[in-house]
């Protein structure tokens, strides 16, 4: 009789553990154990790369970069910071929901920036990956500007 109640009170306390492990409350057979797992964002860019080709010299030019959130949680966009300053982002501050899109502005000022380009925005984000990093990429060619020759200006002597 004594070893019959010492196993009922150990499987008790086993399956007490157990569920505990599992972030499951012990109740009764008449009780529903509900469990709730986290979803996850995930981010899905329609393009991570975009080519101005040739601008001119002075040129603000800006494209804007589309997502999908695929994943099951709202989607934060931590932080989204270019590679210099030249290149100014914009984005949804607010979450974006399950299925919904949001967007990045990527704006690089030309002025004084004459050659070959190539700028990286980095974009941090509450996602389902290792990183919940992703990288944007513009580029192109800026023309320098034409000089313009100033007229002099004849100054009377006095």
């Amino acid at each position: 009789m004594k070893k019959t109640v010492l196993l009922v009170v150990l499987a008790l306390g086993f399956l007490t553990i157990a569920n505990a492990q599992n972030g499951k409350k012990a109740t009764s057979s008449d009780d529903k154990i509900e469990v709730v797992a986290d979803g996850l964002a995930k981010i899905k860019f329609n393009e991570i790369s975009h080519d101005f080709g040739n601008i001119k010299e002075g040129t603000q030019a800006t494209y804007e970069f589309t997502f999908t959130n695929t994943g099951t949680a709202p989607l934060t966009l931590e932080t989204v910071q270019a590679s210099c300053g030249c290149t100014t982002p914009e984005w949804s501050k607010e979450p974006i929901a399950p299925g919904k899109t949001g967007k990045i502005v990527a704006t690089f000022n030309s002025s004084g920036r004459p050659g070959t380009f190539t700028k990286t925005i980095t974009v941090k984000y509450n996602g389902a990956s290792e990183s919940n990093t992703e990288y944007l990429t513009i580029k192109g060619f800026v023309e320098t500007a034409p000089v313009v020759p100033q007229t002099p200006v004849a100054v009377p002597n006095n």
